[in-house]
């Protein structure tokens, strides 16, 4: 889950747009070849940042959180979307595969520990990533809380949602037989899955719709435009594989449960206070139980990367931290 579409980048105090200094395809195996860029300092502070989704890759926007004098910004497409190759593909693409292609990224650039830092999708996978290697991660960066947990899914894709946007549910729901209704999940795995590409993209567009309209605090009820068909084909297939896998995390609860693991590793969590995608209770949950973390609950703003209060509040955090050890 992940949306950073919809509003102008003025007045959120980002960094301005910089170039890479370092591009390339790295090959993770198993057919896949993972895009890498790096911007900022070369001998800077090191953060890996991770996009949302899944499927939703990383774009130029992302390097605009960091001082590039100070960091060294590490951003990827993860496995089958954005310039990775190759697209939409779900073979060999589970969190496992993820957790290693980051762990193989520092390891290529000879990196001995960084931050992280994650929204939506992306901090559900910096969560997992900081659960699997701590002694990697100096400090974890979260924006709009996901867990991946049955609940989460189920106000998204369940109902929940609906109850605030319902003439967008039935514009979601409305292509699906009254029949398969009770699982959406699957009825929209059947088709992005269906292998007719013209089917595949029109279920991609009403998946990824859906996502987009309830992003911004600023919806004003429209669904908005088509996002292209080879991003919208990518974003559904690899969000709905994720997602009807339980995001490959095991138990439900499974993140919140390993807290245990990350205890001496800090934290901050940005949080929109009315984000409809993943809402703040579970940011709440987080904050409750992993003792090393600080919430900033961010008001009248929703799940966007670009609300303008979100982005302000992440430009602060990680210019408080270039003043920490880490």
């Amino acid at each position: 889950m992940d949306k950073s579409a919809g509003h102008d980048n003025a007045h959120k105090g980002l960094y301005p747009y910089i170039e890479p200094y370092d591009q390339r395809l790295l090959d993770v195996g198993e057919g896949h070849r993972v895009y890498i860029e790096q911007c900022g300092n070369p001998n800077g502070t090191p953060v890996v940042v991770l996009h949302g989704g899944p499927g939703g890759g990383c774009s130029p926007t992302m390097r605009r959180f960091f001082d590039p004098e100070h960091y060294r910004v590490v951003l990827f497409d993860q496995r089958g979307c954005g310039r990775s190759k190759p697209s939409a593909s779900t073979h060999a693409n589970t969190t496992a595969h993820l957790l290693a292609d980051i762990e193989l990224i520092r390891d290529t650039l000879e990196i001995s520990r960084w931050a992280v830092f994650g929204g939506s999708w992306g901090a559900t996978l910096a969560l997992a990533y900081t659960q699997a290697h701590p002694d990697a991660v100096t400090h974890v960066v979260l924006r709009g809380v996901f867990t991946g947990t049955r609940a989460e899914l189920d106000w998204f894709y369940g109902g929940g949602a609906a109850r605030f946007f319902p003439e967008l549910w039935a514009q979601f729901t409305r292509l699906i037989p009254d029949e398969e209704q009770g699982d959406l999940i699957a009825a929209y795995s059947k088709r992005l899955f269906s292998g007719d590409i013209h089917e595949e993209n029109r279920f991609a567009r009403a998946w990824t719709r859906w996502e987009n309209a309830l992003a911004s605090i600023e919806t004003r009820g429209l669904l908005g435009g088509d996002a292209p068909s080879d991003y919208a084909r990518a974003f559904a297939r690899l969000e709905n594989h994720y997602f009807s896998n339980g995001c490959f995390l095991g138990e439900d609860g499974a993140l919140l449960n390993g807290l245990w693991k990350m205890s001496n590793v800090p934290g901050t969590i940005v949080q929109g206070r009315y984000d409809m995608i993943c809402p703040p209770a579970t940011a709440w949950e987080l904050h409750r139980h992993w003792g090393r973390s600080r919430l900033e609950m961010v008001g009248l703003s929703g799940h966007a990367l670009s609300e303008p209060a979100i982005a302000r509040e992440l430009v602060r955090v990680m210019n408080q931290l270039r003043h920490v050890e880490m």
